[in-house]
């Protein structure tokens, strides 16, 4: 196989330019969001459950992304998600409680959630099956190239702005942007057109499935492990911001090595390889009282999160390509169905006991490392 994996398109440039945009919105959001909601509104463990239920609502909702498709073309829409994105993160200094949190999350989280399923859509439409897992690997590790800049901005701007300051700067370089990518015209002739309608079929259940069960694992991550590090082990936002850095680091140099261990070995592997990992880190988590065992912990559940696109090149190898798509947005959506009720139910369970969430999540992996043993094994799809 010849090293070069793929040529770089056009359309590699455009994701590549909406990716770093994208991901400095949201990491700098996301850095800031515990240390804002505790430090600078006052919300309990509940209160940021509810928040944090409120984002995930517009990932529930990415089927109209299929309905959105007949109004724009597909890379456009991810332009104006990314502008979208853009405006609420501009917007959520400027409103500290709870209310306007949830405002204004509503209207970042759509952005972000509508570039999320249009840049997979894509990528998955204009690269060939080799290829994909590289793609998503590079942009991915872009990603974490650019949350390391978050982190290092962060933790110097924490020093000297406010919230209010900081997410107003971050939302106007998104809108920037998006505003350059409106010059760009990354589509190709010969890309299968895509159906503009929801697409369900008994084939994908396995895809449905693993979906499901990565977006409630996935919660459980996201919103707990670093509402954990602040409420419990009293990490101030320079401290979140360092175990970022730390994060990102190793995902840049490790992404690539995904997507090979994908090539080489399939999907089913890789992702075993993840749920057990993951099992252990949630036991961790609940077990073990120790701020800087637990901080590691953190960053060994981050590296693995990143195995995940071994879903998506799954059913890329099986899928009647018209399908991606409208596929994508339903796959998203489906993701998103226990996203939007394991925030409230965990915050409940945390004010019961903070172990319970991470004790569900254990579980969860368990379930998760049972149905993956059903993809078949390389080379015999």
């Amino acid at each position: 196989m010849p090293k070069k994996r793929f040529e770089p398109k056009p359309m590699y440039y455009f994701l590549l330019l909406l990716t770093v945009a994208a991901a400095f919105g949201f990491q700098s959001w996301r850095t800031m969001f515990n240390n804002f909601a505790v430090d600078g509104i006052g919300l309990n463990g509940f209160e940021v459950g509810i928040v944090q239920s409120v984002r995930e609502v517009p990932g529930f909702l990415a089927l109209l992304v299929i309905f959105l498709l007949f109004i724009f073309k597909e890379h456009r829409l991810s332009v104006f998600s990314v502008m979208l994105m853009g405006v609420g993160v501009m917007l959520t200094g400027l409103f500290p409680s709870v209310y306007g949190l949830v405002f204004t999350t509503v209207i970042m989280s759509l952005g972000f959630h509508y570039f999320e399923t249009t840049n997979q859509s894509l990528t998955l439409q204009y690269f060939s099956a080799v290829e994909t897992p590289h793609v998503f690997a590079r942009l991915r590790s872009v990603s974490a190239l650019t949350n390391i800049f978050v982190g290092v901005f962060i933790f110097f701007m924490s020093k000297w702005f406010s919230f209010k300051t900081n997410y107003i700067i971050t939302g106007v370089v998104l809108i920037l942007a998006a505003i350059y990518a409106l010059t760009m015209n990354p589509a190709e002739s010969g890309i299968v057109p895509q159906q503009k309608k929801m697409v369900l079929k008994k084939r994908y259940w396995l895809f449905y499935l693993l979906n499901f069960l990565s977006g409630a694992r996935r919660q459980i991550f996201v919103v707990f492990a670093v509402f954990m590090l602040v409420k419990k082990y009293n990490f101030s936002v320079a401290e979140v911001s360092i175990l970022f850095v730390l994060n990102n680091i190793i995902s840049y140099f490790f992404n690539p090595l995904i997507a090979k261990g994908i090539n080489k070995f399939g999907e089913r592997k890789m992702l075993s390889m993840e749920y057990i990992a993951l099992i252990a880190v949630f036991i961790g988590y609940a077990t073990i009282e120790n701020r800087w065992i637990v901080a590691a912990l953190y960053i060994i559940d981050h590296i693995f999160f990143n195995f995940s696109i071994g879903i998506k090149t799954f059913f890329q190898k099986y899928a009647d390509p018209k399908d991606i798509s409208p596929s994508m947005a339903v796959g998203f959506t489906i993701n998103h169905i226990s996203a939007v009720v394991i925030p409230v139910l965990g915050g409940i369970l945390w004010l019961i006991n903070w172990q319970i969430p991470f004790i569900a999540g254990a579980v969860l992996g368990v379930v998760s490392l049972v149905f993956v043993q059903k993809i078949p094994c390389k080379g015999k799809l």
